[in-house]
């Protein structure tokens, strides 16, 4: 990797349709080489506006594994300043509209459940019972967040920007199953299948992190609300929003 006078930033993505935002927004680095990932994970090596600081974008695909281990392997290459999870994200929380952006105050596991040993539910044993949100980065984004949001959104001004419990799991939450998942978090705004794991290998590396996911479909929508919106514009949304934390 080449150096820059500033430690880089990694924001991790699982599709493409959530990486492409942030490769038309930004150019490549002349002359950087990107960490090497094993199979389909890939990265990039970005430059930020200014001139010196690095966005590594990594694409790890989909699911907790995919994401924890491209992280890793990205980790055991570079030192960054923060992690950032970026893209879509499935609706949860009853007040959440497709089209919000959601970002992690805490993060847990749908579908972690060792209650049985005195866990709570949605903690792993030997972790936290939840991952915590970098305070310095929440605070950065409750500054810019909504205005870059809106400027993301100038045709449909109603987005907001909500900060609270984001969850990840193995399992795809549809209306069939949310009712549980609802009962046991229900402060939960979103979830997803990468971000909790993603703020676990941060946690373990100790690098700040923090999870910024547009809404791109409800779990369980009511009577009236809109099911969805397409995933290249809800990823639109969250890498405009992103750009804007690290700006």
């Amino acid at each position: 990797m080449s150096r820059t006078s500033a430690a880089p930033v990694i924001v991790s993505c699982a599709m493409a349709e959530e990486a492409q935002p942030f490769l038309n927004a930004l150019p490549e680095r002349a002359g950087a080489r990107p960490p090497a990932l094993l199979g389909a994970a890939r990265a990039w090596s970005l430059q930020l506006p200014g001139g010196e600081r690095e966005l590594i974008l990594v694409r790890s695909g989909i699911g907790l594994v995919a994401a924890a281990s491209a992280l890793a392997a990205t980790l055991a290459q570079v030192r960054p300043s923060a992690v950032v999870s970026a893209g879509t994200t499935g609706g949860l929380g009853r007040q959440v509209e497709v089209g919000d952006m959601c970002a992690s105050a805490t993060l847990a596991y749908t579908d972690a459940d060792a209650t049985a040993f005195g866990y709570a539910r949605g903690q792993t044993p030997g972790q936290p019972e939840s991952f915590a949100g970098d305070p310095a980065l929440l605070e950065r984004l409750g500054e810019v967040g909504q205005k870059a949001l809106r400027s993301a959104t100038a045709s449909s001004g109603a987005a907001r920007l909500r900060v609270g419990q984001m969850l990840a799991g193995n399992s795809f939450v549809t209306a069939a199953n949310v009712a549980d998942t609802r009962e046991v978090f229900p402060a939960a705004l979103s979830t997803d299948m990468e971000s909790t794991a993603l703020a676990q290998v941060a946690a373990s590396a100790g690098v700040p992190f923090v999870s910024v996911r547009g809404v791109s479909d409800l779990c369980g929508p009511e009577a009236g609300q809109d099911f969805h919106i397409a995933a290249e514009e809800a990823a639109a949304r969250s890498a405009a929003v992103v750009l804007a934390l690290l700006g």
